[in-house]
Order: C-alpha cells, then sequence, then structure tokens
C-alpha cells in the first residue's frame, strides 16, 4: 500500500533546475519535488508521496487527514500483532 502524506510547503527554492521545497509534516521538515505543482506557494497544504508533491488541499482536508494518521497509529499499539501466547 501507498500512502501520500499531508505537509505545509515552508520555503520554495530551486535545485538543479527543478522546483523544490521544504515541507513540514507536523514538526519533521523533509525536502520535496514540487515540479507536478508548479502553482504551489508557501503556506499551502500538498500531498507528499515519496518526495514529490502531488496535489495541493485545503488547510482543513489536511488537518482531518494528519488527525486521521495520528488516529491509525494509536490504534496499531492497540490491535494486536499475532504474536500472543
Amino acid at each position: 500500500m501507498c500512502l501520500g502524506i499531508p505537509a505545509k510547503v515552508i520555503e520554495l527554492y530551486e535545485k538543479n533546475g527543478m522546483k523544490m521545497a521544504r515541507v513540514d509534516f507536523g514538526g519533521v521538515v523533509k525536502e520535496a519535488c514540487m515540479e507536478y505543482l508548479p502553482e504551489v506557494k508557501v503556506g499551502d497544504y500538498t500531498i507528499i508521496h515519496v518526495g514529490f508533491g502531488l496535489s495541493i488541499l485545503d488547510e482543513q482536508e489536511a488537518r482531518e487527514t494528519m488527525d486521521l494518521l495520528k488516529q491509525m497509529d494509536a490504534l496499531g499499539d492497540e490491535l494486536p500483532t499475532g504474536n500472543e501466547k
């Protein structure tokens, strides 16, 4: 399964002729390529998959998705692993 994660664009710049960004995943900052999103602006939220921005989200949709991902992580701690005896 592939997962695209929402992130906030905090900086845009060019690197080796490509449109790049520093993006914030709720406190974790990474670099991502924005070539597929020429219209992206600082402050926008975007779905990042394998280091590429794929679509722009509104802030509410991004926050709802991040909340669901946090809930999934919390649920993972409660689910059986199959190693129980």
